[in-house]
């Protein structure tokens, strides 16, 4: 047996703020946090949903405290207001997981009119970052643990249309979109270290895990095939819980250390305990990580000038 929650150090006294908390990894991440005494933030875009999952934890009698604030990854007034709201809460943070995604819908588009898959999954949490890092400085062993997938090793960056509005494909908007999250871990931390900050940026990756993003791209797409495929492929996936042990390694380990990568040790990777693992090529590549940085930075600062118009958009998202 490898590393599992019983091998989480105590948690009492720190504070963690954990994205799409209500269900499947962030669900399973808040249970085990809550459990070794955290002060758990679920950080949630439905209020009924995210209740309904406190509650389910609350039954459990866990030895740390839980609480919910909004937040839409798809909204950058929405990650505005949520940094807001712990600065005014908490005035301090002790881990930062970035949990939360969207997998393969339909072209769909953000407030912002970014690419649905590019806002919620990168730019959003790019953003959520920048803005509670400041609570992080000065924390002991504060971490920042952001959530890619096995996804990263097909994706590429489509540099000249990030958004797909040339030409969309649903699954290669979500390899990027996940590319992008082990290149922003990884150059966060590098931008960490040369700043002097004890904050540290890791990776992490579920493998194979039985959670709600599977059965809401299929139902989202109506696809028959996929249905079929995700029934015959079924056997192989390993739970929701054994999912969340990566980026629980990555959050809690005190031999975790920044810049690393966690993911199963099973065969490719899909199934197992936590251990290392290496990144997709283009992430362990500093000129691509520093373009994809300065490329997300301006968008960013795009979307939140004064008076910037929406930009053109297909559908927008919620």
């Amino acid at each position: 047996m490898g590393w599992s929650t019983a091998d989480i150090p105590d948690q009492q006294g720190r504070i963690a703020l954990i994205t799409g908390a209500s269900s499947g990894l962030g669900l399973e991440t808040a249970r085990a946090l809550h459990q070794k005494g955290a002060t758990v933030v679920m950080a949630c875009r439905s209020p009924r949903k995210a209740e309904a999952a406190r509650q389910e934890l609350l039954e459990m009698q866990g030895e740390g405290a839980l609480d919910l604030v909004a937040l839409d990854l798809a909204d950058l007034a929405s990650v505005g207001r949520c940094s807001d709201a712990i600065h005014q809460r908490y005035g301090r943070l002790d881990l930062l997981i970035n949990n939360a995604g969207v997998m393969a819908p339909p072209r769909l588009v953000s407030r912002q009119g970014y690419e649905l898959q590019w806002a919620t999954n990168h730019l959003g949490h790019m953003a959520l970052t920048t803005a509670l890092l400041p609570l992080m400085e000065g924390q002991a062993d504060a971490r920042v643990v952001t959530v890619t997938s096995g996804a990263q090793y097909f994706g590429r960056i489509a540099w000249g249309d990030p958004n797909g509005e040339q030409r969309y494909d649903r699954w290669q908007a979500y390899g990027q979109s996940k590319l992008a999250n082990v290149m922003f871990a990884l150059e966060l931390d590098q931008k960490l270290r040369k700043q002097g900050s004890t904050v540290r940026s890791l990776a992490a990756h579920p493998g194979l895990a039985r959670t709600n993003l599977q059965p809401a791209s299929i139902t989202a797409n109506g696809s028959r095939i996929e249905a079929f495929a995700y029934r015959l492929m079924d056997p192989l996936f390993q739970s929701a819980a054994m999912g969340a042990l990566p980026q629980l390694h990555a959050a809690t380990a005190p031999s975790a250390q920044g810049g690393e990568h966690y993911g199963p040790d099973g065969f490719g990777g899909l199934r197992g305990w936590p251990k290392q693992q290496p990144v997709a090529p283009a992430a362990r590549d500093a000129a691509q990580r520093q373009r994809l940085w300065a490329l997300s930075e301006a968008l960013l600062q795009e979307a939140t000038a004064p008076d910037k118009p929406r930009r053109s958009t297909d559908r927008a998202a919620g």
